[in-house]
């Protein structure tokens, strides 16, 4: 939600999308690929609990190990319990981040110290992005709303300024004219939008 009073995005929708997948994720996909060369569905999932807690903490100006470790540095090791526990994580970078105060200053994730209003961004595009990888792996349906692609749109089009932006996002992949906003960011994010399981 952006209006004219509270003019920061809405984490709650993209975090309940995620939060939906995880019934249909059984054990016995924990193994299964995902879009994300590097991960299988059980380190994805391990990654969405590391950068849902990340950016919970940059949300509470928190700093320090959650925060301070760059993503890709080692491999994620899923939780026992993230069944319950990154609902949880979800829930609470959620709430901290319906606070005004939380898109103050300048915070830190991933090891960058940038403004709190992009890092607010950023999380909301992670979570849009990493939903539609997990969904892709598992066979699930997955619609993000219309505001939360939109801001993810703008985190992932490239700029003039974008040098390093390869190594965050992969090269950019064509999609056709027309295509939905929901696959021009995949594309964008440097995904095959029509990836599926063994390609």
């Amino acid at each position: 939600m952006t209006t004219s009073s509270y003019p920061f995005p809405d984490l709650r929708p993209a975090a309940a999308g995620v939060a939906r997948l995880l019934d249909g994720i059984g054990d016995e996909r924990l193994p299964d690929p995902t879009p994300c060369p590097k991960y299988a569905v059980r380190e994805l999932l391990g990654h969405v609990v590391g950068l849902t807690t990340a950016f919970r903490d940059a949300g509470r100006k928190d700093l320090g190990p959650t925060t301070a470790t760059a993503a890709g540095t080692v491999l994620p090791v899923l939780e026992d319990d993230w069944r319950t526990g990154l609902p949880r994580r979800l829930d609470e970078l959620v709430e901290v981040w319906s606070a005004p105060e939380a898109w103050d200053g300048d915070t830190q994730a991933g090891g960058v110290t940038f403004p709190a209003t992009i890092a607010g961004r950023v999380a909301l595009n992670e979570l849009v992005i990493h939903g539609w990888d997990l969904a892709r792996a598992t066979g699930q349906a997955y619609s993000p709303d219309q505001a939360s692609l939109e801001v993810s749109y703008e985190v992932v089009k490239p700029t003039g300024e974008d040098e390093g932006r390869n190594s965050i996002f992969g090269p950019v992949v064509e999609v056709p004219d027309g295509a939905s906003l929901l696959d021009r960011v995949i594309g964008l994010s440097g995904r095959r939008p029509d990836w599926r399981p063994g390609d």
